[in-house]
């Protein structure tokens, strides 16, 4: 073979190789919790850059350590969007001829999204990152859900044990060992290199459950209650809510059920260990009970954020059967 033929044989793999990289889209890379926002220096180190920190970077509540919502990277405007690709999630801000909020939905290559805010003068720019940017966290958030259910879906805990003993479904990646059986009772346990992360499913009586205005008094005592499961190395040790902050309360919704969710912190009394908790007690009229999901870390010497992120996304994924 002639270097002219050798020649046109690596130029047509190269150009059969670029073709093919070009046809097929490739996956959407990035870290968990991280937004790109494309905007002028000049207005991301004025008021409209304090409205995005102050939205987007608020810190996370129910936390030991102070964390923002999201970690935020931020690129010049003239750097065209397309070469950001490092985040799941872009934000493009600029002022405009017209005023536009959209957000874009790649649906080659999901969990994508971009949003853009354009708008005459800044005024007008922070007006619409008040008013818009809590639809854009819950996209942003939904999205990292789905992505860390994506991830989790490669390898999954055998599901026939908490099936049978609570009548669920939930995708629980294979790295989760179980650390302890009880009649209406399961722990889990996953070793990380900066500790641990831990979910606990149980489920009470619905009448045990007072709701109404003692609603977060009667979890905090339900959670207490099995607390006593879990240990630290000496004795008296067992697992309580931290007593120095009041948890955060909301209602939301899991697999259809009205679901109280709680956030706080956890500690081990008469003990050092602490770290962050989120509970959902989920009312299960059905099978008359309160079912419960918490997951826990314990993480001293790294970020508690997307660990806690990741069991968020857990525990979102229960599906109860139908009875």
């Amino acid at each position: 073979m002639n270097k002219t033929h050798f020649l046109c044989l690596i130029l047509s793999c190269l150009f059969v190789s670029c073709f093919k990289n070009e046809k097929q889209p490739q996956p959407v890379s990035g870290k968990t919790n991280t937004i790109s926002i494309i905007i002028d220096d000049q207005l991301w180190y004025g008021e409209v850059g304090d409205s995005i920190r102050n939205k987007f970077a608020s810190p996370v509540l129910g936390l030991t350590q102070e964390e923002p919502l999201f970690t935020i990277n931020q690129y010049p405007a003239k750097l065209l969007e397309g070469f950001v690709t490092d985040s799941r999630s872009i934000i493009v801000v600029k002022k405009a001829t017209m005023d536009k909020f959209e957000i874009k939905h790649n649906s080659k290559s999901l969990p994508h999204n971009t949003f853009r805010i354009y708008a005459k003068s800044v005024d007008d720019i922070i007006c619409s990152i008040e008013f818009n940017s809590a639809q854009i966290i819950k996209v942003i958030r939904d999205a990292e859900i789905q992505k860390i259910r994506q991830d989790n879906s490669k390898s999954l805990l055998n599901p026939a044990v908490i099936k049978n003993k609570f009548h669920i479904n939930l995708q629980i990646p294979s790295g989760y060992e179980y650390m302890l059986h009880k009649k209406n009772f399961i722990w889990l346990k996953k070793e990380i290199i900066s500790g641990n992360t831990s979910l606990l499913i149980y489920q009470i009586p619905l009448p045990k459950l007072k709701q109404g205005s003692n609603v977060v008094e009667s979890i905090v005592r339900m959670r207490d209650s099995v607390g006593r499961y879990i240990k630290g190395r000496e004795p008296n040790t067992q697992m309580i809510t931290g007593e120095a902050y009041a948890p955060y309360f909301s209602i939301t919704e899991l697999d259809g059920k009205k679901t109280f969710e709680t956030k706080g912190t956890w500690e081990l009394r008469n003990d050092f260990m602490t770290g962050p908790f989120i509970n959902y007690a989920i009312i299960d009229k059905a099978y008359n009970r309160i079912l419960v999901i918490e997951g826990f870390c314990y993480s001293p010497s790294y970020q508690e954020r997307d660990l806690m992120l990741e069991l968020e996304a857990i525990i979102k994924s229960v599906k109860v059967d139908k009875r």
